[in-house]
């Protein structure tokens, strides 16, 4: 049996297509993940809305196929200073720590795939960068 197609959702990209797409993919279809930040500037630079509580949207894979539906539980706009330990582990990448997760986090922030989307070889993030920090539940697989 196919699953219904979901025209009417937006897609929800985790990270760039490759192996940490994957991982945080297998992380939301796990139940692992159930948290993400974005940078409060993405969604200016992407003319799209900040999301709000209940919106719901597709997760897609690396090979750009839809594999899960999630819906939006809670939304905060915070400096990165101030993410808390919860959201940190939440994301389901393994962190034990704050610092750990702004480490994963900076590492992505500060590569060669963010800064060529961003278009500028030097972007950095320090502690007043603003984020958006989502959580979101998930709501089936596809």
């Amino acid at each position: 049996m196919t699953t219904p197609a979901t025209p009417d959702l937006p897609t929800c990209y985790f990270a760039f297509p490759g192996p940490l797409r994957d991982q945080l993919v297998a992380a939301v279809l796990s139940g692992d993940k159930t948290s993400t930040t974005g940078l409060l500037d993405d969604y200016a630079r992407d003319g799209e809305p900040l999301p709000a509580v209940g919106d719901r949207s597709v997760v897609v894979d690396s090979a750009d196929r839809p594999v899960a539906v999630i819906e939006v539980t809670d939304v905060r706009v915070l400096r990165l200073g101030v993410v808390d330990l919860d959201h940190a582990r939440d994301e389901g990448e393994g962190c034990d720590s704050v610092a750990a997760w702004r480490a994963g986090h900076e590492e992505y922030w500060h590569g060669p795939d963010y800064r060529g989307y961003v278009g500028d070889p030097e972007f950095t993030v320090d502690d007043d960068t603003l984020a958006v920090a989502e959580r979101f539940r998930l709501v089936r697989r596809l």
